[in-house]
Order: structure tokens, then sequence, then C-alpha cells
């Protein structure tokens, strides 16, 4: 028997990974340099954190460490179980390399305990997808390391797009430069954006008007998603205190794919990705064709 774990970084909710038997790991941040645990908006509510934010609020994040990752893990092997551990990029975060220590570690403790850890290479409700993937496995009666050999696989046809109706935040993080940033602000740029291959976040397309990029997100969705216009899901869509954004894409979704209607998951985004993306970011997440 195992268990599947994940980092708070899924954007999913706390009563949804409980639902699926899936534990889960907590990042942490600051605002204005007061320490927070990344709890499901329980600490600070989603909302109050993106208006600190847009009220100029300073935000930083840091990983989780060696010693958090090996009192997670070691609670759960004491358990008698082993793990499947989804991890957070690693081309966001060196969060991984922590875990990855830690089991190390721990291995020499509980030599009849396994411990496989996944780069998700993803993030928000596409580390999610991978997660709920690893559930299913699970659940489907899969062995630790035939789940683990397929989310391998897998995570290279998680899609992720996101766009954005403010470039402020991701001057202020150093993503995109203050003079790149304030020309796109005066020409209404909406940048169009993607984790790839890597698990990395990376510009695709500037685009101008906020209409445009969703249009845009939406078409990546009937280029890339399995079965075309066909596409059954699973499809998410995050946002970051943007709710009627989101809801337009979901209209927009649905009305091009009629057997989404009704089906499409939505989730906030949490602080750890928020705080790199500030308030008005929404992000597509879906299984769709292997990234190149």
């Amino acid at each position: 028997m195992y268990i599947v774990s994940c980092c708070s970084t899924v954007d999913y909710s706390a009563e949804y990974l409980a639902s699926r038997g899936i534990r889960c790991l907590s990042f942490h941040y600051e605002l204005d340099g007061v320490p927070y645990l990344d709890d499901f908006g329980t600490s600070i509510s989603f909302s109050d954190f993106y208006e600190a934010m847009r009220n100029g609020a300073e935000t930083r994040t840091s990983q989780i460490n060696i010693s958090e990752y090996y009192d997670f893990f070691k609670g759960i092997l004491t358990e008698g179980f082993d793990i499947l551990h989804i991890a957070f990029s690693s081309g966001l975060s060196g969060s991984i390399n922590s875990a990855q220590n830690a089991a190390t570690m721990l291995s020499e403790e509980f030599p009849e305990r396994t411990i496989r850890i996944v780069d998700s290479v993803n993030a928000s409700a596409g580390h999610g997808i991978l997660a709920d993937m690893a559930a299913d496995y699970r659940d489907q009666g899969l062995t630790l390391d035939d789940a683990a050999e397929r989310l391998e696989a897998d995570r290279m046809k998680i899609q992720a797009w996101f766009f954005t109706s403010t470039l402020k935040y991701f001057i202020c993080g150093g993503r995109i430069s203050k003079a790149a940033g304030l020309i796109g602000e005066t020409l209404g740029i909406c940048p169009l954006l993607t984790i790839n291959s890597e698990g990395k976040l990376v510009p695709m397309e500037k685009i101008r008007t906020k209409k445009k990029v969703m249009l845009a997100a939406v078409e990546k969705l009937a280029e890339l998603a399995e079965n075309g216009t066909d596409f059954s899901g699973p499809c998410h869509i995050c946002h970051s205190d943007c709710l009627e954004d989101a809801k337009t894409v979901i209209s927009l979704i649905e009305a091009r794919f009629p057997n989404l209607v009704g089906k499409i998951q939505l989730h906030e985004v949490g602080t750890i990705i928020g705080s790199h993306t500030g308030p008005g970011t929404v992000g597509i997440f879906f299984v769709g064709k292997e990234k190149a």
C-alpha cells in the first residue's frame, strides 16, 4: 500500500485533496515581511491576499526545506505506507531537491519502505491533474513503480496556458524588464504564457487586449487537446482574484467544446503561484498533445 502526496502548489482545495486521499505539504510565503503557511487561504483569504498585493504589499515565497519533507515523509512511513510524491516543477523551484534528499535519508532508516518522487514539471492545476492521476492509478490497483512510470509519461501531456491582464507583477518579479513592461502596459499587451517540457514558465505570444488573449488561450485548447473540439476533459480553470475573467473563459470554452459544458473545474490560484503572477491571471489546464 502507498500514499499519494503532493505540494500545496496544486491549487486544489484542501477538501478536494482529502476526498481523494491525497496528503499535502505546504510551501511558505511572506506578506510585507510577515511569514505565513500556504494553507489554502485559511490564514489569509485569497481575496485579502490579492487585495494586499494591489495595495502594494510585497510578497516573497520560500520552498519546503529538507527537515519539513523528512518529518512529513517519516510520519507516513511510520504508519506502514510507501509514498508516491508528486512534486512542484523543478523548473520553478528547487524544492524537489529537498524532497529527494529527505527520501535518501529516510531510506536508511526505513529500508523496507519506498519513496518515489515524480517531478510534475507543472504548476497550479497542471500539478494537480498529475496528483489526481496518481490517485486514480492507486485506486485502480497499480503498483507504486508502475504508477510512477505512467506519471512520468503523462506529465508531458499536461498543457498549461496562462494570460494576465497586467504586467505589473511580472515586472516586479523580474520576469519582464521594466522597459519592456512599460511599453507592454502602454500598448495594452496581455501575454500568453505556457509551461514548457522543462517545467518552466515561458511567454509565447504578445497579444493586445484581454479579449483577444482569452480567445487565443481557448484556441490553444482547440489546437492541443485530445480529440480536438470533441475533447471531454479534464479541464481546469484557475484565476487569481479575477473571477469574471475566469467565467468569461469558461463560457468561451463551452461554446467551442460541447462535451465540456458543466464539467470545467474552477479553482483559485494560491498564494505561492499568486505571489509571482499577482492578481488578474487566468490559466487553462488540460490533458493534450505531448510537449515537444
